[in-house]
């Protein structure tokens, strides 16, 4: 259904059929190379960067408690405080969609059989070329969980929109629905929320999927997974890409993105929370040098404005990792409004202060104003 870039072909090939990944149970042979070890030294905590910071994208800063409206574009500051809207708690009086789950095998995936990294093992800095890392992987089984939102209001045998998350299952998700949903304020949409694979970061199946700059994750989904729900919950996806949009968090925001950018024929709305727009790509690609970080380096400000709606989160105390000049959430997120704006792309970029990586309380504050934000100018086809 969808071609793959050759080279991309080849990382994932390298990556589960490299000697070094050749072991099929989870205990290394004895003959193996020795793995990176993993530093006993746990990261300092990312400093406070300060939003009004020189070469951060002006933002207007909203009185404390508040947050932009859904129908602005542009950059916003918000915090210290963040309450949770009032939409994130569950009612009575609001329909309840009907959420239902189910698992998937490695075993049964033609494009992800799974992997993992070594056990307390990290990347380290590959002393031969600056821009790689060396890690161990093998290929290893997983199972992965997925729960399916279906809204009350949802008239069985219509094409419905939908959105798909990462790291799931995500409650939150749905309840921000419920509401959004019975107040027609979003579509009446299906949520698909898909669990990762495991593992975390370089050389896991985490790491593989979310982090890997090319289509296959779209693919995966769109052939893999979306059958699987409408043939299990006898509903029916809408084919039009303006109908499909995709969400994460950390490295599931890179996926989100990378979902849309290299397939915009599939989704056209994207929602990130601290989204890993930085260097965690691996196996190397000559052709994404530095990973996600390519999205404002190069891929955003050089090629021709794509039909995608954006919104996007950081936080002041985000991740900071010093090993490099491509470690910076902060920074990342920046650059991506920047080149956005430039591009001319409808976007919101929310910067919370008081904050961290994937920040729950700024979630559970914004989440429904990302929803609204990202849907809008929505109109199904007839």
């Amino acid at each position: 259904m969808f071609g793959v870039p050759t080279s991309v072909s080849l990382i994932y090939l390298m990556a589960a059929l490299s000697p070094a990944m050749a072991q099929t149970s989870a205990q290394r042979p004895p003959d193996r190379e020795t793995p990176a070890k993993a530093s006993s030294e746990a990261r300092p905590p990312a400093p406070t960067r300060d939003p009004n910071t020189p070469g951060y994208v002006k933002a207007n800063e909203l009185p404390d408690g508040t947050i932009p409206s859904p129908k602005e574009d542009g950059n916003f500051i918000i915090g210290p405080t963040h309450n949770p809207a009032r939409e994130m708690a569950a009612n009575e009086s609001v329909p309840k969609g009907d959420v239902f789950e189910f698992t998937m095998e490695s075993k049964d995936s033609k494009i992800y059989p799974g992997i993992a990294r070594e056990p307390n093992t990290f990347a380290v800095p590959d002393p031969a070329d600056p821009n790689k890392v060396i890690v161990n992987s093998y290929p290893a089984p997983y199972t992965r969980r997925v729960a399916v939102y279906v809204p009350k209001q949802y008239v069985p045998g219509t094409g419905a929109p939908f959105i798909v998350g990462a790291d799931g299952p995500d409650q939150t998700l749905f309840t921000a629905l419920d509401y959004l949903i019975a107040e027609h304020r979003v579509p009446v949409m299906i949520a698909i929320s898909i669990g990762n694979g495991s593992g975390d970061a370089q050389g896991s199946e985490r790491g593989l999927e979310y982090d890997t700059m090319s289509g296959l994750y779209a693919e995966f989904v769109e052939k893999e997974v979306l059958p699987l729900v409408e043939k299990k919950y006898s509903v029916k996806l809408t084919k039009d890409p303006d109908g499909r949009a995709t969400t994460g968090c950390s490295s599931g925001g890179a996926a989100a993105m990378a979902m849309a950018w290299y397939h915009t024929n599939l989704y056209h709305r994207v929602l990130t929370y601290s989204g890993t727009f930085v260097y965690q790509q691996w196996p190397y690609n000559s052709e994404t040098p530095h990973g996600a970080w390519e999205f404002h380096e190069t891929l955003i400000p050089n090629s021709l404005k794509k039909p995608l709606r954006i919104w996007m989160h950081v936080s002041d105390q985000d991740i900071l990792i010093t090993r490099d000049n491509y470690h910076d959430w902060v920074v990342a997120n920046e650059r991506m409004a920047k080149a956005l704006a430039a591009k001319g792309y409808p976007y919101q970029f929310v910067f919370a202060k008081n904050a961290v990586h994937c920040d729950r309380g700024v979630k559970a504050q914004t989440l429904p104003l990302a929803l609204e934000y990202v849907w809008q100018e929505y109109t199904p086809k007839k």
